[in-house]
């Protein structure tokens, strides 16, 4: 097993924004991939950690089936229209894919 985290932070001003169209990705995005709510956790930095930051961990089996999400969601016109609707609120730049092994 994997955690596949993506992580990107938001203007200032703009966090909760960010969180909402997190939110909206997670409802309306993801089961089209393959994701599904149970296997998938949003966070955002708190102590310690940035405050503007706000990432997504999805539990996944193996990078095979990561890039198959990819796959997938470069061909949903849902996705790409999230992804501008998300752009104006975000920190140029700051966006991340991390991958962990779960041990």
């Amino acid at each position: 097993m994997m955690i596949a985290r993506w992580s990107i932070d938001a203007k200032f001003g703009y966090k909760q924004d960010v969180i909402d169209l997190m939110q909206r990705w997670i409802r309306d995005i993801a089961p089209q991939v393959g994701l599904s709510a149970d296997k998938m956790r949003l966070l955002t930095g708190s102590i310690g950690a940035l405050e503007a930051t706000i990432q997504t961990e999805h539990l996944i089996n193996d990078l095979t089936e990561l890039n198959q999400v990819w796959e997938k969601l470069a061909t949903i016109e849902a996705h790409k229209q999230w992804s501008k609707d998300l752009e104006p609120h975000v920190v140029s730049g700051t966006n991340r894919w991390e991958i962990y092994r779960v041990l």
